[in-house]
């Protein structure tokens, strides 16, 4: 795990926090707001720029030798410092022009340059503003310290600093309402310990921390062409930013992955037409050893004669994805096939596997992913968050009812029953489809967002789990809602449950939004799968291996903001968008189907891991520790893992996700409780244990 902590305004006179600071942790500068970088940060990764009164800015690497004369001594209240971290493609003069803008106020800047990365901006020595991403794959979290405020990239490290015990109270949130604000709210699984919402900045000054949203622009929906160009432009310059990196020589210099579909396509295919930088290391050296990749065919790790040429990518496939994985072709792009390895494999010893920041299902499948990493590059791009920033959530139909645009439902409902007809029959697809959902939207488009509170506490009271919709329109219209509650609601306790329907009641009383109920949806699904995404790359990422997401990155969000609502809805809208991504970036040849195709049965893999892991699993739940917080209802979860292993039938869906969610937090609290606390810190006194808290 790689963080960046420090902190603000604590109380200068007690001599034992001279002593506190993270274990193996890189100053990157001192005096009362100091900064350090923990983990096995790049040095490309790391940029420091400080602009001093009458002076030019000055930029950096935040590993490289440091300049006697640049200390916080010589700072004044008008001495800025700025630090970048993570994947940004922005040049040292663009740091500086940025940094000089801040000065006048103007941070918008800071986050508009291409890349993943976290902002970090101390003014003088008064004060200190951390700029978190719009997805929140880069989030900054902070809490109360000796009389200031700490903050740091990574939750869990607060924690350790402060002593804070699990928030059951979050967790229980967590499992029912997984996209509700007014229960999540900033907390985190830490009590205590609070989340910097993504989008928004985290201002400390005085000690006293705040949030306040990005002073950005509002975005504004274009025509279809002029938006599908800002998006071409986007992500080529999000891919060609990772291509552009500098990682270790001991695997290929670049890597992507080919495994779901037209995402991870256009991804490859956009890689493999940015041509490498002068000098870039191609691949293994040939005197070191062959890397560890497991039983990968083709792979680049047989044999230093053997090695490819150089500058091909290796573009992996799980075995049991072929299905999924479109064939793309490219002069670059070396496919390998990775052996497959099922969800929930490892499980054997719960506390033998990674230990993340926050709970995720990628827990469940870090040996699933960490087969596909090995095999890939040093920097290993993905299609991971296309879906939720491309399309149209169903909710969205809702809102062109409410801007007066009814007649824009036409085509992705035509979709609809085109779809249920062929599979459903003709009466339901002809009739039943298209009035359900078009009741359906309408009702949404014109209920309130207090009652939508109170319908879903009631929905929590009543403990009713998703039902099985038979057909796509069926599914769309139950998605037609302003809050749903998690795939796991009705497996909790009846106590947590009844906490969180009062507070939904509550907040009900004053709770008004003027957000559309499709764009609040589609964003908060955003920011969840986000979260689920930096739980995977902490999960599974190799060392010295540096997993991207270019679809999440901030330039990429903005401009997907910009495409229509019902250009987002019509039938096959994903493909089609990336299919003209590809044809603005030169790749024409692709033909008319591309992406729309059936593939294989996603949740497969989900039903086979399942059913091998059932006795791991059933020992996991033998004595849960969910159940002795008294969260869930043990005889139910029990009752639900035992329907979901059973080989005479397949699970639906709706039981899986619910499964992966409550495992995915009980594996979390396992080998949380089993770690040594305070472990990220010296200096500190005793530590003290983190305890599970109801």
């Amino acid at each position: 795990m790689r963080w960046l902590t420090g902190w603000s305004g604590l109380t200068a006179a007690d001599p034992a926090l001279a002593a506190v600071r993270p274990i193996a942790g890189t100053l990157l500068w001192g005096g009362p707001h100091p900064l350090w970088a923990v983990g096995d940060w790049r040095p490309d990764e790391l940029r420091l720029a400080v602009l001093r009164p009458g002076g030019p800015a000055a930029v950096r690497g935040g590993l490289d030798p440091r300049d006697p004369a640049d200390t916080t001594d010589h700072d004044t209240p008008a001495t800025l410092r700025l630090a970048v971290a993570g994947r940004c493609g922005a040049t040292d003069r663009e740091l500086a022009d940025g940094l000089a803008a801040a000065r006048g106020g103007a941070l918008r800047h800071l986050t508009h340059w291409p890349g993943s990365y976290t902002v970090v901006l101390r003014t003088g020595t008064s004060s200190t503003v951390l700029l978190t991403d719009l997805a929140g794959a880069q989030p900054v979290f902070h809490t109360p310290f000796a009389g200031g405020t700490a903050w740091a990239t990574a939750a869990l490290p607060l924690a350790d600093l402060v002593g804070a015990p699990v928030d059951a109270g979050h967790l229980a949130a967590r499992l029912a309402t997984p996209e509700t604000p007014e229960t999540l709210g900033d907390r985190t699984p830490y009590r205590g310990v609070r989340r910097v919402p993504p989008g928004h900045a985290l201002g400390i000054r005085g000690g006293r921390a705040h949030h306040t949203a990005h002073p950005d622009e509002p975005a504004e929906t274009r025509a279809e062409a002029p938006a599908v160009r800002e998006l071409t432009r986007a992500l080529l310059e999000a891919v060609r930013c990772r291509v552009r990196a500098t990682g270790p020589a001991d695997r290929p210099r670049l890597g992507v992955d080919l495994s779901y579909g037209t995402a991870s396509a256009t991804v490859a295919l956009l890689a493999a037409a940015v041509p490498l930088p002068a000098g870039a290391p191609p691949g293994p050296d040939p005197g070191r050893p062959p890397a560890r990749t497991g039983a990968v065919k083709g792979s680049w790790a047989r044999g230093a004669d053997d090695r490819p040429e150089p500058e091909t990518l290796p573009a992996v496939t799980l075995g049991d994805a072929t299905g999924l994985a479109l064939a793309v072709h490219a002069p670059r792009l070396r496919h390998l096939v990775v052996p497959p390895v099922l969800p929930y494999a490892d499980l054997a010893d719960p506390l033998d596997g990674p230990l993340t920041d926050e709970p995720g299902p990628a827990l469940l499948c870090a040996a699933r992913y960490a087969a596909v990493h090995r095999a890939g590059g040093a920097d290993h791009l993905t299609g991971h968050g296309a879906r939720q920033v491309l399309d149209g959530h169903p909710a969205r139909l809702a809102d062109l009812i409410r801007a007066g645009r009814p007649l824009d439902l036409l085509a992705p409902i035509a979709a609809l029953a085109g779809a249920d007809r062929a599979t459903a029959g003709t009466l339901t697809g002809t009739l039943h489809t298209p009035v359900t959902v078009l009741r359906a939207a309408r009702r949404l488009a014109r209920t309130p967002y207090a009652d939508a509170l109170d319908d879903l506490a009631l929905r929590l009271t009543l403990r009713q789990a998703r039902g099985e919709n038979r057909t796509m329109g069926r599914a769309l219209a139950a998605d037609l809602t302003w809050l749903r509650a998690g795939p796991a609601a009705h497996l909790l306790a009846d106590e947590p449950l009844a906490a969180l329907a009062q507070h939904l009641r509550t907040a009900a009383r004053d709770s008004t939004t003027a957000e559309p109920p499709g764009a609040r949806r589609a964003r908060l699904a955003l920011h969840r799968h986000a979260a689920h995404y930096r739980t995977l790359v902490q999960a599974a990422e190799q060392h010295g291996q540096r997993l991207h997401a270019p679809f999440l990155d901030n330039q990429v969000v903005r401009a997907a903001r910009l495409l229509p609502d019902d250009v987002r809805l019509q039938p096959g809208a994903r493909p089609a968008l990336l299919a003209a991504v590809l044809a603005g970036a030169g790749r024409t040849d692709l033909p008319a189907d591309w992406g729309r195709t059936a593939g294989a049965d996603r949740h497969a893999p989900a039903r086979h891991g399942i059913r091998a892991a059932a006795p791991a699993l059933a020992e996991l739940l033998d004595r849960p520790l969910l159940g002795e917080a008294g969260l869930i209802d043990t005889p139910a979860v029990r009752k639900t893992l035992a329907t979901a292993t059973d080989p005479a039938q397949d699970a639906p869906p709706a039981v899986l996700a619910a499964l992966a969610d409550l495992l995915a937090v009980e594996l979390w609290l396992r080998r949380l409780t089993a770690r040594r606390p305070g472990s990220a810190w010296t200096g500190l006194p005793a530590p003290r244990r983190t305890a599970l808290e109801t």
